[in-house]
């Protein structure tokens, strides 16, 4: 079968990208190795913070801005709601380059901030309890996006445009050659003028079929509700917050509709190999506790842990994103390596790799997250 384009992977922003390419009038085939949303990868678990003052750098800010427009959108496309504006919370030492970017970057591009001592961070969210050398970073516009609701608003759209989405399908074979696109799955073959790999975890293997070998390692990441109390940490009075400790990079959620106080770690993490089955929550026994001792430290008081989940982050050694057309094949866009703070812009990218297919190039400065970063060592 003939299409247009076929995107190789539609999890957050495989799915976004066949939204904007059938939306465009493109022939679109979107297969998955699984039945998105799902809980193979990184996009499950109920909920994503969505930031716009961005500690990781100032290049992020205007796509975290078109990302908000653009599921903002989505909600009024779909009629459901979609983002939860709670607000996040940033935290940490006043001279850390996550903090001092959070303020350059909200100073730059006029970002609503409130920029809070420890005692007025105390004050304003008693849940909450910070040493004298911490300060809080307070984003009132932000809040938290509901993962698995996006990706199957985007595939509702997607399928209404006439974009196919063909589920539980291994690809097995890539071939480019002379702007023809072929792939192949376990028991059918199609064919395509344009591509677009945007798989997860699963990206190194097939880029290795196009002569990439790109320096991408994913890890096994959990997070955990907790039960706490709904006065204090309810998603009407507390925020999404990010932590950067001396122990590690911390985030979380209010409980939403009692769902309960949700935590992870950003930082760290064991290398694993997708293809192969992943401990769960507690089979490590440092999953419970090193959330226990985040909050013990930090927001006081008895916690019973609910439950928990793993996932996985694919970080590049920068732990910036890849965003970009192939360096010998201009008809196939890149879209991997998004470190664990990807989701949020999974909207903006998958409108950007329809650009880079359609027109070759994006209307968002992409230079940041260029391919040819890594040209010297990890090309084939």
């Amino acid at each position: 079968m003939h299409y247009d384009v076929i995107v190789i992977g539609a999890g957050s922003m495989g799915m976004a990208a066949g939204y904007f390419l059938s939306k465009s009038g493109k022939r679109t085939l979107l297969i998955d190795s699984f039945n998105p949303p799902h809980n193979k990868g990184s996009h499950h678990g109920d909920t994503r913070i969505i930031r716009h003052a961005y500690g990781e750098g100032e290049e992020y800010v205007p796509l975290a801005l078109k990302a908000q427009e653009l599921w903002h959108d989505l909600e009024n496309a779909t009629g459901k709601q979609l983002f939860l504006q709670t607000g996040v919370l940033n935290v940490g030492n006043e001279k850390s380059d996550f903090i001092q970017n959070i303020i350059s970057s909200s100073k730059r591009y006029a970002l609503p901030l409130d920029v809070l001592d420890s005692i007025e961070v105390n004050n304003r969210w008693p849940g909450i309890t910070l040493p004298n050398d911490f300060i809080g970073c307070f984003e009132p516009t932000s809040g938290v996006l509901k993962c698995e609701e996006c990706i199957d608003a985007y595939r509702e759209l997607a399928v209404l445009q006439g974009a196919s989405i063909l589920t539980n399908s291994k690809v097995k074979e890539i071939v480019v050659h002379d702007q023809k696109v072929t792939v192949k799955t376990e028991d059918q073959t199609f064919y395509s003028e344009a591509l677009v790999v945007s798989a997860g975890a699963w990206s190194s293997s097939l880029l290795s079929m196009l002569d990439l070998n790109l320096p991408l390692k994913p890890v096994r990441k959990t997070f955990a509700w907790f039960d706490a109390n709904e006065h204090l940490y309810n998603h009407r009075d507390f925020p999404a917050f990010a932590f950067e400790t001396s122990q590690g990079l911390y985030y979380g959620f209010p409980s939403i509709n009692s769902s309960g106080l949700k935590v992870g770690r950003h930082d760290g993490g064991e290398e694993i190999n997708p293809d192969e089955s992943i401990l769960g929550f507690g089979e490590i026994e440092e999953d419970e506790a090193d959330l226990i001792q985040f909050l013990n430290a930090y927001m006081p008081s008895k916690k019973q842990l609910k439950y928990g989940k793993t996932c996985m982050y694919t970080l590049t050694p920068d732990e910036n994103f890849i965003i970009d057309l192939h360096p010998v094949y201009p008809n196939v866009a890149i879209a991997s390596g998004f470190s664990g703070h990807g989701f949020k812009f999974s909207s903006v990218v998958g409108q950007i790799l329809s650009e880079l297919i359609i027109s070759g190039k994006a209307d968002q400065n992409i230079s940041p997250f260029s391919i040819k970063r890594f040209k010297e060592k990890f090309f084939n």
